[in-house]
């Protein structure tokens, strides 16, 4: 009798310590239902081996492989896959496989689907697209029987996570959404699971692809992001039990008197436990085992005789011939890869693995030895006692396999990465000396040259070292930012002393705290989701999140700054005495920053713009605008150096048309915090040059000799603008790449 199963590949994120209480969210108390239905199910922790993205799940799901650290290079340009998977076995068995959702499932396995109904899944501000074209579809197939494999891909938690956060109302929307539609699932499944019905034989299996944490990321190696569930159901309503030996589940007793036991299922199992259910050869590159209770749920549609032994004795037999078949594969898997590679096991693990199989063969043929003897019944005991030695040697040998292959693909030999970083450092300190050494101009120099010079080696130090902090990805801002802040305490301290530029210090210290705010919890995606705004609404001016003020502080502040720009501008022009191609390149910078504070404005609805969009042909029509608009200043810029790069000497002119060219752009993609930090940007960088002129002229004393730029200068620009990487939402992990950015225009 053939399995049919039904894959809801649904995110459902249900970490009890993300997820609101019940008593906000009666809809979800009912997630309970179909555990309490006369139907076989399952709970499981699937602990997610691939890094925390679509693609990596996907191929890791199907193939029962590990990753590789090459593979994070295409987590975003999903490439088909290549290697063996389940879907391709699926294929070439004759099965009709459905697939509707996310299209990455198109992208991986191009022309493998009987039926597809892909979605565009990269729009992250997109949080219902994917959901109702899987729901639009999902129901009507469920009442066909013209499919095999139904794979049905949701999108929409994933999205409210990253945009909205774990604590928002999108993201409880979505989950009782997605709660509505696993009821009706759930419905469906039932009332065609008679003899002779759709879904007599049907297997349900819901999942998440990853967790994610507080803020809705996941892109690291955290319990919470690389842990998420499954639940299980078979729609027969009698299954062997799981002998105790080999159950992975632990029962939690709730108030109310139910008890539920969740079971602990890696990634790496799945492609060769659904290839076992459903009949097909296992993925060459898997190296997981078929998980038992699985199995076990999916043995009730299996043609195990009952006669003659028990339910649990007859699952245990079959379940060992196929642990036989999954062994020989993994075996075999690995002995072609330690031939073929360059870089394969070692000999001495080559030696336990065979080791391990050729024991638990060995168990094999004596145990059905054993049963061919007694298969009339007697020494029953003796029989399943071999049964359970059988599995547990087979067990072990995965074990083994999965560890080892663990420590060669997914960890790093430090030994070699120490040997890397000296190498760096040797390179760096050889570096310095020929710097050192190299430069024989004459410099002016003064007695406070050796003390900046060995306060800018201290930060650079620092800066170094922090690298090798385990947190470092996170606070690198911080980081940054606290060393610019002392930077700037010296030079305040300098101009206080020479009673000189006093104003540009403060204004430049004023700038670094406004970076540290943006950085911490001011204008980045960490702040717009985290716990502190939701749990302390009166944490900027006393003000509600809800406040009008700050709505109109908000929506105004952008298109404020975009207009202080466009002075800016202005009075560059006059100041540097721009004319000819430099001039019309800034003019051109102007009219684009014109265009984005129209944009922003018309998206605000304190504006009374809505219309306006549509009425000058779309939205992206001003984005579009702009990139034309820096093409042609870029293709001026190239044809004034190469045509007019002798004539004018106006380097002011110059610089400021080439900054400004480059900016608008880039203001656009960033979003409306974007002008607002261009703006800060510029006033710190003013700060910093006219500081730094009055140490070039203190320290050049009245003499002619050309004057080393302050070392202290460079640190700073350098710091500066990593400062403001970070201030711009941007972090050093998946999670913080601007997705967003690619759909402006």
């Amino acid at each position: 009798m053939s399995l049919t199963p039904l894959i809801s590949l649904a995110k459902l994120k249900q970490e009890a310590k993300t997820i609101p209480p019940p008593s906000a969210l009666p809809q979800l108390s009912s997630t309970s239902t179909p555990l309490s239905r006369s139907f076989s199910t399952a709970a499981a922790v699937v602990c997610v081996d691939q890094s925390p993205d679509v693609k990596h799940f996907i191929s890791g799901l199907t193939t029962g492989g590990l990753p590789t650290f090459v593979d994070v290079g295409n987590s975003f340009g999903a490439p088909a896959i290549v290697e063996d998977n389940f879907i391709n076995q699926l294929v070439l068995n004759g099965k009709r496989l459905v697939m509707m959702g996310d299209d990455t499932w198109t992208q991986l396995f191009p022309n493998q689907f009987h039926k597809s109904y892909p979605f565009p899944s990269f729009n992250v501000k997109d949080l219902d697209t994917v959901d109702n074209g899987c729901i639009e579809h999902l129901f009507p197939t469920l009442y066909k029987d013209d499919w095999d494999v139904l794979i049905a891909h949701f999108l929409g938690v994933d999205h409210a996570g990253h945009i909205f956060g774990v604590d928002s109302m999108p993201m409880i929307n979505k989950l009782e959404q997605y709660n509505t539609v696993l009821e009706r699932v759930v419905d469906i499944l039932e009332s065609q699971a008679g003899p002779g019905g759709v879904h007599e034989n049907t297997m349900l299996i819901v999942m998440g692809d990853h967790g994610q944490t507080l803020n809705g990321d996941h892109g690291g190696g955290t319990a919470e992001e690389v842990e998420t569930t499954m639940f299980a159901m078979s729609t027969k309503k009698h299954t062997p039990s799981v002998p105790p030996e080999f159950d992975t589940s632990s029962c939690k007793q709730y108030p109310d008197g139910k008890q539920m036991c969740i079971s602990s299922i890696e990634q790496l199992d799945f492609a060769a436990t659904l290839s076992a259910l459903l009949g097909i050869s296992f993925p060459f590159g898997s190296i997981g085992h078929v998980n038992p209770e699985l199995y076990a749920l999916g043995s009730s549609s299996l043609n195990l005789d009952n006669t003659k032994q028990p339910a649990v004795k007859e699952w245990m037999k079959s379940y060992v011939n196929v642990l036989c078949v999954n062994a020989w594969q993994v075996k075999r898997y690995i002995d072609v890869y330690s031939n073929s590679s360059v870089v394969g096991f070692s000999s001495d693990d080559m030696s336990r693995i065979s080791n391990l199989y050729s024991a638990a063969e060995h168990h094999w043929s004596n145990s059905v030895k054993h049963i061919l003897m007694y298969n009339d019944g007697n020494e029953d005991s003796t029989n399943t006692s071999a049964l359970k030695a059988q599995i547990a040697a087979y067990l072990k040998f995965f074990s083994t396999v999965a560890e080892l292959a663990r420590s060669k693909w997914t960890e790093f030999n430090l030994s070699l990465m120490i040997t890397g970083f000296g190498i760096l450092v040797i390179s760096l300190i050889l570096q310095s000396l020929a710097i050192v050494h190299g430069d024989n101009k004459p410099y002016a120099v003064s007695s406070g040259l050796s003390t900046g010079a060995a306060f800018t080696l201290f930060i650079v130090l620092i800066r170094a070292c922090s690298f090798l902090s385990n947190s470092y990805i996170l606070e690198e801002g911080k980081v940054a930012n606290f060393l610019l802040a002392t930077t700037g305490l010296i030079k305040l301290r300098y101009s206080v002393m020479r009673k000189t530029m006093r104003k540009e210090a403060f204004v430049f210290l004023a700038m670094v705290s406004v970076l540290r705010v943006s950085i911490d919890i001011g204008l980045t995606k960490q702040a717009a989701t985290s716990q502190f705004m939701s749990s302390s609404p009166t944490w900027m001016l006393g003000l509600a999140p809800d406040h009008p003020a700050l709505t109109y502080a908000i929506e105004i502040a952008p298109i404020l700054s975009v207009a202080a720009l466009i002075c800016v501008l202005y009075v560059a022009i006059a100041r540097t005495h721009s004319e000819g191609i430099w001039k019309y390149v800034t003019v051109g910078s102007m009219l684009s920053y014109f265009l984005i504070a129209l944009l922003w404005a018309s998206e605000s609805k304190i504006f009374g713009f809505d219309g306006l969009l549509q009425v000058i042909g779309g939205r992206n029509i001003i984005p579009q605008t702009v990139y034309v608009i820096g093409l042609v200043q870029l293709f001026l810029l190239a044809s004034a150096h190469m045509f007019c790069s002798g004539k004018d000497k106006n380097w002011g002119s110059r610089t400021v048309a080439l900054v400004s060219a480059c900016s608008s752009p880039v203001i656009l993609l960033s979003g409306k915090q974007g002008s607002m930090l261009a703006l800060a940007y510029l006033l710190a960088g003013y700060c910093i040059m006219r500081l730094e002129g009055v140490e070039r002229r203190t320290k050049s004393d009245g003499q002619n000799k050309f004057s080393k730029l302050d070392s202290v200068c460079v640190v700073q620009w350098s710091l500066l603008s990593v400062c403001m990487f970070f201030a711009s939402g941007h972090w050093c992990a998946f999670d913080g790449l601007r997705y967003g950015a690619a759909f402006v225009g």
